[in-house]
């Protein structure tokens, strides 16, 4: 194994900066650093990531021909859309809205709205340069600097480039600067207010690609701008950003992204914003290949000398191996470049200068592209850039959790409730198979071997691997007292894999029965350090794992049913198989009972009762919620729906913000698996109760 290229102590410094935070509060949001696997049989979880990533994307190689390569572009470009969850067939109408001129010398700043998505209203600032005639513009999009369009760092560059002739337009990314939550400045879009939108399988990537195609809609409207003259440029998640519209949207002539390109690879180690995640990107490409849709176009990739690793200099130069042969490939050698500056994590004066030199170049047809300088400005108090000063914008502005529980509302509507056994049958076998595949990923166990058995009566410990790379450890124990019939698989996303870790399979241990328990990957013993951002405690292995097209939720899955064919293989199967899940657990155990028949009962205790939450989800595992899995399969009681007629009891249940439901609301999520259950002629196999304590839960398993 290589040693670490860099330490997470170097990221935090280099990124801390974009975020606002100090090195030593962003290394609770960072992973480790970037480390080479050269072992067959991965130890950790982030180094099992590494070597499914290489399984998949190893053996890319550059395509050799114009034609090879514009095969490659359209699949590389509808698996983008695919997985961005595609966009609207019809635009909302922009419907623009002048709240406020700033005259200055040799521009004017307009303050403006206008709509995305019904309902959807982008924040922006608009620097309109002096002069006659239509000018070349540049779409400024921001990072995460914490003023979003409003911050100094953003402004610097409209100033500069609207003084150099570029009508400017700078917008508020759904959820930051003045689309947050909250209607101060400084509101972060990521973590479990981004993960929302996962469920209903439209991920702020994909949301940011469409919003910054209207702000183009929005530019074409303007009659001081010259439509065939378009640029994009922003840096950090801006740059994440300038990368994927300018790769997607062929009206922009010009990219330029700063301190943001690197490779997947080297995202797989890190901590990134959830707005820079795609869904499933290595089934189908590396970063390269994004970068390449902008081919034979303008790219110029800025990149600093003392960034976080995976925006430096020499993964950078990874994906540009890859990207210069198909620039080559158009005759255009000279429209690509790298840009390397002695800097950290930053969109400073001298990378702004070379962006104003590409720009230039590329969009007024003037210079050679060398750097232009910049002249001293003043920036404005970012209050008065405001839309909408202090608390004055509207209260049912449209957030991105409301508008994802908007989307997701939709969906629920329209699924039809089966009319009959018949018809429920007739569907439930390719929803069973949706969830799996399309869902989870594929969660058929592999031949699972038997690895080692250690007896320390009463408990046995029996070691499995679900693949290669992955191995996890059931305790076996016998329950105590008069035996009882059957066995429990008790699961929860916190504890070890110890039966003393959890108060439930104690409780079911002193109740007679055999109780199984074990902690999945990446969760308990095998958990990954730093691994929590804000709400999400298993943020960056989620992410990693969304990276790879393979869900957390698919993962634990797997792992419970190799569980499963595990303990069969010892001699230890059984018709009468309980699985308890607790809490975000419960989710995993549900999913399996939908997918396996071998599970006879599936608990859920204290378990989200929706995936629909127009709050940010709070007490939750990123890891649950799936890409699409609403949109593909339905909600958490649609699920539940699918394993009848085996039994199904849930315990107690919380809404998206944690609040615990009331006995009617929690009836009330669940009426459509009652429903089923009801037509399936099995009506008392469902049962939906209040929260009860651990001896009352076990004696509902009689």
């Amino acid at each position: 194994m290589q040693q670490k290229r860099s330490t997470a102590l170097f990221i935090a410094a280099a990124i801390s900066f974009s975020f606002g935070m100090t090195p030593s509060v962003l290394l609770n949001l960072i992973g480790a650093a970037d480390c080479t696997v050269s072992a067959a049989e991965p130890a950790t979880f982030l180094e099992f990531v590494r070597f499914q990533r290489d399984a998949l994307r190893g053996n890319d190689a550059a395509p050799t021909s114009l034609d090879e390569w514009k095969s490659r572009r359209t699949e590389i470009r509808k698996k983008l859309a695919e997985a961005w969850g595609g966009f609207p067939a019809e635009d909302a109408p922009l419907n623009p809205r002048l709240l406020g001129t700033l005259p200055r010398d040799g521009y004017r700043i307009e303050k403006l709205i206008f709509q995305t998505l019904p309902d959807v209203w982008m924040t922006a600032n608009a620097y309109v340069p002096d002069g006659p005639g239509k000018h070349a513009a540049v779409l400024c999009v921001h990072g995460h600097w914490k003023g979003a369009k409003q911050d100094p760092h953003v402004q610097a560059r409209c100033i500069g480039l609207a003084r150099l002739g570029f009508f400017v337009l700078t917008v508020d990314a759904f959820g930051a600067g003045e689309r947050g939550i909250g209607k101060a400045l400084g509101e972060y879009h990521g973590e479990m207010v981004a993960a929302t939108l996962w469920p209903v399988g439209r991920p702020l990537s994909g949301i940011q690609v469409y919003e910054n195609k209207r702000a183009v809609d929005y530019l074409l409207t303007r009659a001081e701008v010259d439509g065939d003259r378009l640029g994009i440029t922003g840096a950090s998640g801006g740059g994440n950003q300038s990368m994927y519209a300018g790769a997607f949207d062929e009206r922009f002539k010009a990219v330029v992204p700063v301190c943001s390109v690197g490779n997947y690879r080297a995202y797989l180690g890190a901590a990134c914003c959830m707005c820079e995640v795609v869904p499933g990107a290595l089934q189908f490409t590396e970063e390269w290949g994004v970068l390449s849709l902008t081919a034979p176009r303008a790219l110029m990739i800025v990149s600093a000398t003392r960034d976080a690793f995976q925006f430096s200099v020499g993964e950078a130069k990874k994906s540009l191996a890859f990207v210069k042969p198909v620039y080559d490939l158009y005759g255009q050698p000279a429209s690509v470049r790298q840009a390397i500056f002695e800097s950290p994590h930053d969109y400073n004066q001298p990378m702004r200068e070379a962006m104003y030199g590409w720009m230039t170049r590329h969009l007024k047809g003037e210079g050679d592209g060398s750097p232009i300088a910049e002249a001293a400005m003043k920036t404005e108090d970012p209050e008065t850039l405001r839309c909408f000063p202090g608390a004055s914008r509207p209260d049912d502005w449209m957030t991105i959790p409301k508008f994802a529980a908007r989307e997701g509302r939709a969906v629920v509507a329209g699924i039809k409730a089966p009319a009959s056994k018949a018809q429920w049958q007739s569907s439930a076998e390719s929803l069973r198979r949706m969830l799996d595949e399309n869902v989870l990923g594929g969660t058929k166990p592999r031949a699972v071997p038997k690895r080692s058995t250690s007896d320390t009566s009463p408990q046995e410990k029996i070691t499995f691997r679900p693949e290669t790379g992955v191995e996890l450890t059931a305790t076996r124990t016998v329950g105590k007292g008069t035996q009882k019939a059957g066995t429990v698989i008790v699961l929860s996303l916190e504890a070890e894999s110890e039966l003393t870790t959890s108060e439930l399979a104690k409780a079911v241990h002193e109740s007679g029965r055999r109780v199984v328990s074990l902690s999945l990957r990446a969760t308990g013993k095998h958990a990954h350090l730093s691994d929590k951002v804000g709400r999400a405690p298993d943020h960056n292995t989620a992410e990693w794992s969304l990276f790879l097209g393979r869900p957390l939720l698919g993962q634990w899955v797997l792992d419970l049913r190799s569980a499963i064919t595990t303990l069969e293989a010892h001699g230890y199967g059984d018709d009468n198989l309980t699985v308890i899940g607790e809490g975000p657990a419960g989710i995993v155990a549900l999913c399996t009972a939908a997918i396996d028949d071998r599970v006879q009962h599936a608990v859920i205790v204290g378990t989200l009762a929706s995936f629909v939450s127009d709050t940010p989800i709070e007490n939750q595992r990123l890891g649950i919620l799936a890409h699409g899995i609403l949109r593909d399969a339905g909600d958490i009681s649609h699920i539940a729906a699918l394993v009848a007629p085996r039994k199904v009891t849930i315990i107690g249940g919380v809404d998206g913000s944690g609040t615990s439901l009331s006995d009617e609301d929690l009836k009330q999520q669940f009426e459509p698996a009652a429903r089923v259950y009801k037509l399936s002629e099995s009506a008392s196999q469902f049962v939906a109760l209040p929260m009860l304590s651990e001896k009352d839960i076990v004696r509902k398993l009689d």
